[in-house]
């Protein structure tokens, strides 16, 4: 199924009923007096959750909603029947704008929200509602009020913990294959990932985390460059960034998924190791150009380095990679090094992950 994370509808709530003009007529009953009823209530328009959902390609077909109208009033002051009302199934994540103002309608984040999104009109009043002891024989009545009508703009902002970043083919779909039951494609060649990936990491039988796996980002994501730009608002909502570098990319004898040679690392030498280490630290400022140019905040959030691809260099280059790039780039933050195709390193890195966030989760 494609991935969608944008849409445009239009929500269109109905027309109250009229009021009804009528006075009583029986038998031996004259005069009987202003019987008009009441007419119903126009059909609202909401925004409800399902957690079912994790795109909006529902929406790239069936853009226009329309409420129902409300029935007008009779005789005998009988009302009218309202309108049911529509209530439309987004994504949990989805963000809520009205797509000619910019206005932030709704942020759908709690399993069991909804949003009103356009109210139906409400109804109009029978005659009946107007008699008094000064006007016995009311001829006033009120219309039926309009529905509201608006254009939406559907944005979808995934829900994880942790979301993975780095260049294309660093190995972030790798990873999350090897610590969840996520399957993205994985390939020798970039751009692989062409939509975002969720994946649940168990930690014993109560404890999980969300892992957001985003398409790789290039100079010039920011602007529209490769295909990461129209996802980088999916790290937005995750409390914890996995930065991804390849330090093991000018190998060419070995590939990048699985089926690596085991000894691969035997054709690692010391200008190979350098020539890692350059690339690794132009790699992260890159990606650190993109997130500050989308998004300032982004920068702001933790930001984990984690050294991928360590079953292709030599032990002993490993720690002098690390050291290097953490030196040169003055890296404060916790540093991790992986294989994500043997998944050695993983188990200590989510660990870790589960760790950290027990804690914020225990600072409130």
């Amino acid at each position: 199924m494609k991935f969608v994370d944008e849409a445009t509808i239009r929500v269109e709530a109905g027309k109250g009923g009229d009021g009804c003009l009528s006075f009583r007529r029986e038998k031996y009953i004259p005069r009987g007096g202003p019987d008009g009823g009441d007419g119903g209530n126009g059909g609202s328009i909401y925004l409800v959750v399902d957690e079912g959902l994790n795109t909006l390609v529902d929406f790239r077909h069936a853009r226009l909603y329309r409420g129902g109208n409300g029935q007008p009033g009779s005789g005998r002051e009988r009302a009218g029947k309202s309108a049911e009302d529509i209530r439309i199934r987004v994504p949990l994540g989805t963000l809520v704008y009205d797509d000619d103002t910019d206005e932030l309608i709704g942020d759908l984040v709690d399993r069991d929200e909804v949003v009103l999104v356009a109210r139906g009109g409400e109804h109009g009043l029978g005659n009946a509602r107007f008699k008094s002891s000064v006007n016995r024989a009311p001829r006033k009545t009120t219309k039926g009020g309009q529905g509201e009508s608006r254009n939406l703009r559907l944005e979808l902002q995934v829900l994880a913990d942790v979301g993975l970043l780095g260049r294309p083919n660093a190995g972030k779909s790798t990873f999350i294959r090897q610590v969840s039951a996520a399957r993205p494609k994985v390939a020798a060649y970039p751009f692989t990932t062409l939509y975002p990936h969720l994946g649940v990491v168990r930690l014993g039988a109560s404890r999980d985390l969300v892992i957001a796996d985003i398409p790789g980002l290039i100079e010039g994501a920011a602007a529209g460059a490769g295909l990461g730009a129209q996802f980088l608002r999916h790290l937005s909502r995750t409390r914890l960034l996995l930065h991804l570098v390849d330090i093991g990319s000018h190998d060419e004898s070995a590939g990048s998924g699985p089926g690596r040679p085991q000894d691969a690392h035997k054709v690692c030498a010391m200008d190979g190791a350098q020539q890692d280490t350059l690339e690794a630290i132009a790699a992260i400022r890159a990606i650190e150009a993109e997130l500050a140019a989308w998004d300032g905040e982004l920068m702001n959030k933790p930001r984990w380095l984690v050294l991928n691809k360590i079953d292709i260099v030599a032990a002993e280059k490993v720690a002098e990679i690390q050291d290097e790039i953490t030196t040169e780039m003055q890296w404060q933050q916790p540093v991790f090094c992986i294989s994500a195709a043997t998944g050695k390193g993983c188990d200590v890195l989510i660990k870790a992950i589960f760790q950290w966030l027990s804690e914020r989760e225990a600072e409130g």
